[in-house]
C-alpha cells in the first residue's frame, strides 16, 4: 500500500485518480480549496484517510497547505493535479501581484515541491497545449502583452513541464514525471472534449504507485501510458533554471538541490 497526496482532488481528474487509487487499497489524502468543498468530497469519497484545505492561489495559503501535508507524515507519492484553465477570459491578479493562472498552475506546485517532505515519486499534470507555448520568462505575468487566457494557460503548462523536468534532473533520488491527461470532459475541459475521461486519470495513478518498467523512469512526459517527447524548450536546463530562479525570487523559497 502506498500513501499518496493529490492536489485539486474534489472533482475532475483529481477525484477520479483518487478513487482509482482508493479502490486499489492505497492510502490517499485529498485536497480541497475550501472547507465546504472538503466536506462535499469526503461525503463522496469516505475511504480517503484525510483531507487538507487551502486555496493554492496565494503564497501564504499554499505554504499552509504544505504544512498541513507535512503534519500527516511522509508520502510515497504526490500528484500535482490542481490547476485552472482558460474558461475565464479575464486577467486576474492574486494578492501577491501575479496572475491567478501562473499562481495556481506554476507557483503552487513549485512551492509544494520545495516545502513538502520529499516523496519517492512526483507527478505533475501538464497538457498537450504546452507544445509551442512560450516557456521563456520574457513576460510571464502578461504586463506587456495583450492578455489571452488560452495562451496564458498554454504558457503555464510549458512552465509546469519545465518545472517537472528540472526537479527530475536535480533530484535523482525521486521518480519525477509529467502527464498529459488529454482533452477530457471535466469541468475544466468542457463537455465538448474528445478524449476518454477514464483514461485521463489512469496514467497519473499508474505513475504514482506502479512497479511496472515504464513508470519507474524519471524525467518522462506521458500520455495514456505512452512516453512522449515534450516541447524541446522545456527540456533545456537553462530554461528550467531560469524558472526555478524566478519562482524563488517571487516566493522567497528556494528549491532544495540535495537530499
Amino acid at each position: 500500500m502506498s500513501r499518496i497526496f493529490i492536489t485539486g482532488s474534489t472533482d475532475g481528474l483529481g477525484l477520479l485518480a483518487a478513487r482509482r487509487l482508493l479502490d486499489q487499497g492505497h492510502d490517499v489524502v485529498l485536497h480541497a480549496r475550501t472547507p465546504r468543498r472538503a466536506a462535499d468530497v469526503l461525503a463522496r469519497a469516505p475511504q480517503a484517510s484525510d483531507i487538507v484545505v487551502g486555496d493554492l492561489s496565494t503564497f501564504a495559503a499554499t505554504t499552509d497547505v504544505a504544512a498541513q501535508v507535512n503534519e500527516l507524515g511522509r508520502f510515497d507519492a504526490v500528484i500535482h493535479n490542481a490547476g485552472i484553465a482558460y474558461n475565464d477570459p479575464r486577467r486576474i491578479e492574486t494578492d501577491d501581484g501575479i496572475t491567478t493562472m501562473f499562481a495556481v498552475n506554476v507557483v503552487a506546485p513549485y512551492l509544494l515541491t520545495a516545502l513538502v517532505t520529499r516523496p519517492s515519486r512526483l507527478v505533475y499534470l501538464s497538457s498537450g497545449m504546452h507544445r509551442g507555448a512560450d516557456a521563456s520568462l520574457d513576460d510571464p505575468q502578461w504586463t506587456s502583452r495583450r492578455w489571452s487566457a488560452t495562451q496564458a494557460y498554454s504558457d503555464s503548462k510549458a512552465h509546469l513541464t519545465s518545472l517537472a523536468l528540472a526537479v527530475a534532473r536535480l533530484w535523482p533520488d525521486v521518480l519525477v514525471n509529467a502527464v498529459d491527461p488529454g482533452w477530457v470532459p471535466t469541468k475544466m475541459g468542457g463537455p465538448g472534449a474528445s478524449d476518454d475521461l477514464d483514461l485521463g486519470s489512469l496514467t497519473q495513478a499508474w505513475l504514482a504507485i506502479s512497479d511496472d518498467l515504464a513508470p519507474t523512469v524519471t524525467g518522462g512526459y506521458f500520455h495514456h501510458h505512452r512516453l512522449q517527447r515534450p516541447d524541446p524548450a522545456t527540456t533545456e536546463p537553462q530554461t528550467q533554471d531560469a524558472l526555478l530562479a524566478y519562482c524563488r525570487d517571487l516566493t522567497g523559497v528556494a528549491l532544495p538541490r540535495t537530499s
